[in-house]
């Protein structure tokens, strides 16, 4: 009997101890990583989808009715003001120019012999003011078929690029049909949509008669070689979206940019010496942030932060925090309000800079 008691004895001991050592095998493993915020200048970069547009992008048509005679450009090709495009057949206009010069002149000879006969009052004035007035009218035709025969002819506005054609060479076009679009790439302008309190900032700025300068990342996410410069804000902002439109004008020396491209405008936003600390060591409650701040006691309190700008892996905090305070790094899941525990303290520049290395 005595020998059952000592092994139930022996028993508990080892099992007192086993869990002894468990207990303190765990405290040992719970060691976790806090670190501190840093301030430091930072700058951050925020993208806003875009649309790239010609500053000039029309539609060419006809004016006249007829066959398509002649195409003198081709798609894709580089035009200059005042070359022509294409010709519509102008047999018809050239009759109608014809009649009408004969019937200008006509009307004025009609008009001189009257005008001598009126000086030697062979004729009443009247008849002469009806000789001229037909002659008038006659010169009104004459300008008007002249019109219309330049109208036959189609030619470049502005210097420009033709886009695709919408008819082919013995087309019959009406008044009105469009024959193809003309860009002018010289320049372009980006527009890009921007929420009402990032508005605010950047008016302010405008206001001190200070240059927007913005860049635009292209769709194969290559930065476009020359910065543009915000010069047009749209007036009203979309009730739906809260946004407002900007438009940025960027020069395109080589024609790279065409008119419907689409990228990213990237705009340059300096923070002089903003708190920064890893999202990492952040959780969210109804969509507002918290940090665990460790306090003297050794003991994690959550802590609400404001955010005033975020970079990659990075919060920079407007209010919540001091540069002081401690803050848990990692392990965010496992502790609770109040708990207390052990940490080791890291370097924020550190942890800054290796925030790769610190996965949960």
């Amino acid at each position: 009997m005595k020998k059952i008691i000592m092994l139930f004895s022996a028993c508990g001991l080892l099992a007192l101890a086993s869990c002894h050592s468990e207990k303190e095998h765990k405290e040992e493993q719970t060691e976790f990583l806090a670190t501190q915020p840093v301030v430091m200048d930072t700058i951050i970069n925020k993208e806003y989808v875009a649309q790239v547009k010609s500053i000039q992008h029309i539609e060419l048509r006809a004016q006249e009715r007829g066959y398509l005679e002649k195409i003198y450009v081709d798609e894709g090709q580089y035009v200059k003001k005042g070359q022509l495009l294409f010709q519509i057949m102008p047999k018809l206009y050239e009759a109608e120019n014809a009649r009408a010069k004969a019937e200008a002149n006509f009307a004025e000879i009609e008009y001189k012999n009257t005008k001598r006969l009126a000086e030697s009052n062979v004729v009443a004035p009247n008849e002469l003011a009806m000789a001229k007035a037909k002659l008038d009218k006659a010169k009104a035709e004459l300008s008007l078929t002249n019109a219309h025969l330049q109208f036959t002819q189609i030619r470049a506005p502005f210097d420009g690029i033709i886009d695709r054609f919408h008819v082919r060479l013995g087309s019959l076009v009406d008044e009105g049909d469009l024959l193809t679009e003309l860009s002018d790439n010289s320049k372009m302008w980006v527009y890009y949509n921007v929420p009402e309190a990032e508005y605010l900032d950047i008016q302010s700025k405008l206001n001190t008669g200070k240059k927007v300068n913005v860049n635009l990342m292209m769709a194969n996410n290559k930065m476009f070689d020359h910065p543009g410069v915000v010069e047009t804000i749209e007036a009203d902002f979309n009730n739906e979206t809260g946004n407002i439109a900007f438009r940025a004008t960027f020069p395109n020396p080589k024609s790279l940019l065409r008119h419907g491209e689409t990228g990213n405008i990237v705009m340059t936003q300096p923070y002089k010496a903003a708190m920064l600390i890893p999202q990492k060591a952040t959780f969210e409650v109804l969509e507002k942030k918290y940090v665990y701040v460790i306090d003297k006691n050794n003991e994690i309190k959550s802590r609400e932060i404001t955010l005033a700008g975020e970079l990659p892996h990075i919060f920079i905090i407007s209010k919540g925090l001091s540069t002081g305070d401690k803050i848990l790094l990692e392990g965010l899941r496992l502790v609770k309000e109040n708990e207390k525990i052990k940490y080791k303290l890291e370097d924020p520049k550190h942890v800054l800079s290796h925030l790769e290395l610190y996965a949960e």
